[in-house]
């Protein structure tokens, strides 16, 4: 199912390695370049998917993911973490978010993770 995914990340690198790995599956990437920036997006485009880092300036994904519920409890998003943020990962599935991938992202778990919750 083709949809539109909002890519929520401070690092371009990033986004663009997400990007290469979604694109091909025919879904509409738009991207965000901090929380405040994704939860403005989120509420313009309302995407069909998040895929949310958690560490970022301005305002972090777990504050981002709080707002982003509270305007759609119905929101499907992905948390993007580093190995060592399992604790706060814990904290967004509690949240609302309805999975994770561990950062540096390996292709077929995004996909995976993608397809799952489209």
């Amino acid at each position: 199912m083709a949809g539109k995914i909002l890519l929520v990340d401070d690092a371009a690198f990033m986004r663009l390695m997400l990007k290469k790995i979604i694109v091909p599956t025919g879904n509409e990437v738009l991207e965000a370049v901090d929380g405040s920036d994704g939860v403005a997006k989120y509420k313009e485009h309302r995407p069909n998917l998040v895929l949310l880092d958690i560490i970022m300036p301005s305002m972090d994904g777990i504050e981002c993911l709080k707002q982003i519920i509270a305007h759609d409890r119905n929101a499907r998003v992905i948390m993007c973490s580093s190995i060592g943020q399992k604790t706060v990962v814990n904290d967004a599935i509690k949240i609302g978010a309805r999975d994770f991938i561990i950062k540096p992202f390996d292709a077929e778990r995004v996909l995976e993770a993608v397809s799952k919750n489209m």
